[in-house]
């Protein structure tokens, strides 16, 4: 019988609540990128392997492909003051929703404090924006009002914004924050989170693959506000995910299709890349290209049907994330059991952690 074999409103969200040891998130990256620990994962044999990243090179073939999502993270997080009282507020960039107006999707923090109308003002009044709807409790739209060309807007937020760090990650941000919370291919700017998975990633590790005959291909996915954040419904049929911006090449859609005919290893790295792919397969279980948004959710029971290898990190508890990896391990207790084993081995968990490689 099949692990998953049981009705979807069987897989509840307390099956994947375990205790993290704070002590395990890690507050900084590894020295070097490619030295992160690495745990190997075989599902069909069951077994678990302790390695460090470079060793990914023993694992990947001539004509294995692996999948990298190109999104580059800008400085998202600006603080700004409240008209008339000074109060700081916190706004988080999410998405830019018209360019010609300068509307952006946001969050704010305090929320309670920020209503329709209100002025915020970043830097020495050197940008001001308006606050024009709310969206959620916490999510509003603002109108940034600014005369200058792209180019200075750009400027100025690169200048009065900072890394867009989680706040588990519990210090300040530092200026190697803007290179090591960004791989190494990133290309295509607007995401608040990196494709983590692909941040274990050196140039040099990329040219011994590549020496190997392992091909390389991209797409583009932003992930939503809702990344990596526990879900908080009980029946997962009821959670509904952000919508993420996505766009796969037709060279990327030609790569990964002739790499499944010639059954050969197919690796998404990073959930975001996987759930991109899983979101444009045609009825002949073929890669589609295309430019679209998903709000796809992928928890157990689920048939993958692009990736046959996934690159990870070791998620929080109760997230998205740790629930597309549990329905690629394919079976809940051999799931649980990595992630005990993960926390007994002391793995460095979440952004700036350690990666878990299955096959």
């Amino acid at each position: 019988m099949h692990p998953f074999q049981r009705s979807f409103s069987d897989m509840k969200l307390s099956k994947f609540k375990y205790n993290l040891p704070p002590e395990l998130i890690a507050q900084y990256p590894s020295e070097n990128r490619d030295e992160s620990r690495m745990m190997v994962v075989n599902r069909k044999d069951k077994t678990i392997e302790h390695k460090v990243f470079k060793d990914i090179l023993n694992y990947f073939d001539d004509g294995d492909v692996m999948v990298f999502n190109n999104s580059k993270v800008f400085p998202a997080r600006l603080y700004g003051n409240k008209e008339k009282t000074g109060a700081q507020i916190e706004v988080f960039l999410l998405r830019e929703l018209n360019h010609e107006l300068r509307l952006w999707d946001v969050l704010v923090d305090p929320a309670r404090k920020i209503r329709v109308g209100n002025k915020l003002f970043f830097g020495d009044d050197d940008l001001i924006a308006e606050v024009i709807d709310n969206t959620t409790s916490r999510g509003r739209t603002i109108r940034f009002l600014f005369d200058g060309d792209d180019d200075a807007f750009k400027t100025l937020i690169y200048r009065l914004g900072e890394t867009p760090l989680p706040k588990y990650i519990e210090r300040k941000v530092e200026e190697e924050d803007a290179i090591r919370y960004q791989t190494i291919h990133a290309k295509v700017e607007g995401a608040i989170a990196p494709p983590t998975a692909g941040l274990h990633f050196t140039r040099e590790t990329m040219i011994r693959l590549e020496i190997k005959g392992v091909k390389f291909s991209e797409l583009t996915v932003f992930q939503g506000a809702s990344y990596g954040r526990s879900v908080e419904v009980e029946d997962l049929t009821k959670h509904k995910m952000d919508s993420e911006s996505m766009s796969i090449p037709a060279e990327t859609a030609s790569m990964l299709n002739g790499a499944m005919d010639n059954k050969k290893k197919v690796c998404a790295v990073g959930s975001g890349a996987m759930r991109a792919i899983e979101s444009s397969v045609s009825a002949y279980g073929k890669l589609n290209p295309s430019e679209q948004w998903t709000d796809k959710f992928i928890f157990p029971p689920y048939e993958f049907r692009i990736a046959n290898s996934f690159l990870t990190n070791f998620h929080e508890s109760e997230s998205t994330l740790m629930m597309i990896t549990a329905a690629f391990i394919d079976d809940m207790d051999f799931f649980n059991k990595i992630y005990k084993t993960a926390i007994a081995e002391k793995y460095r968990f979440l952004s700036y952690g350690d990666v878990m490689l299955i096959l």
